[in-house]
């Protein structure tokens, strides 16, 4: 993918990287992470699973980030390992994609992407 001027080219991924990766479900994983959480249920990138920004990423009671234990249990129920390159896609220019990626980033994984255009790229 050409750089497009964007200070981290190499976070990003196209619409035929997703195309052509999409079925690697024991490597890749698509997540959709939208402000719009119902969208997920409308129609969403074959093999994506859904993590909502409010009830997942957030701890329902400290109203603070996920302990390590739920985050664990969270990776696990998605399919995401260590090993998994991670791809966030979403609504209003990925910014809750951007949110879930920064909060993975914060656990220490470090193979994510960000499709770029979101959502509407690839609708």
């Amino acid at each position: 993918m050409s750089d497009k001027g964007y200070a981290r080219p190499d976070v990003l991924v196209s619409t035929a990287w997703v195309a052509e990766h999409m079925a690697d479900t024991a490597n890749v994983r698509l997540v959709e992470s939208n402000e719009d959480v119902l969208l997920y249920s409308t129609g969403h990138i074959p093999n994506a699973v859904h993590i909502d920004w409010v009830a997942d990423l957030n701890d329902p009671v400290r109203r603070d980030y996920l302990n390590e234990s739920q985050f664990k249990a969270l990776l696990e129920a998605n399919g995401i390992s260590n090993d998994t390159t991670v791809v966030f896609y979403g609504d209003k220019n990925n910014w809750w994609a951007s949110y879930a990626f920064w909060v993975l980033r914060l656990f220490g994984l470090a193979n994510l992407r960000i499709l770029d255009g979101g959502r509407a790229r690839w609708i």
